[in-house]
């Protein structure tokens, strides 16, 4: 396990399109997932411990982003045949037991990762209504233990973005395990 930061990412930047099958086989791009004030969009896996750590965060910031008109997806980079805990079969199991109400996307060519500069899992993406980056960063002060969260970066940037609020000033990188590439 390589522990990284995810890269610095000019705020204000036009993100990439994407279309990719979720673990229904139902498709989806970027125009069609971004709500009315945005959409959050975390690069994420089954078997990180990062990642695994903050899921039921996720979760819950995604209901919070819903309810202010900003969608999520996650989007697994890590479909890596010396990973099968991260295969398509293993994210519909987590998408069913964690009861999932977004997208879980597959990027089995890890091109939509590379093309929005991804190196880490969790790494989080928060673009407005036009698909610019809001906020490139961690979710809280704390991975480890949520009881000992003292700032909750993502949840604030969340909502400045939903009251059209300028971005956070200061953004602290997100970091994880290294996204597992093919080549």
């Amino acid at each position: 396990m390589v522990l990284l930061e995810s890269e610095k990412i000019k705020l204000g930047s036009q993100m990439p399109d994407f279309s990719l099958l979720d673990t229904q086989n139902n498709l989806h791009s970027l125009d069609s997932s971004l709500g009315s004030k945005g959409l959050l969009l975390v690069f994420t896996c089954n078997h990180c411990p990062y990642a695994i750590a903050v899921w039921e965060r996720l979760i819950a910031l995604a209901q919070l982003a819903k309810d202010q008109f900003i969608n999520t997806v996650a989007i697994n980079p890590n479909i890596h045949p010396d990973y099968p805990q991260d295969s398509p079969e293993a994210m519909a199991a987590l998408v069913e037991e964690k009861g999932l109400q977004f997208p879980y996307l597959i990027d089995a060519t890890q091109e939509v990762a590379k093309r929005y500069d991804a190196v880490c899992t969790p790494d989080i993406y928060l673009l407005d209504s036009n698909a610019k980056l809001f906020y490139h960063g961690r979710i809280d002060d704390n991975w480890q233990n949520e009881s000992a969260v003292q700032h909750k970066e993502l949840e604030a940037a969340i909502q400045k973005l939903a009251n059209n609020e300028d971005p956070p000033l200061t953004q602290y990188p997100s970091m994880g395990c290294s996204i597992k590439w093919l080549s």
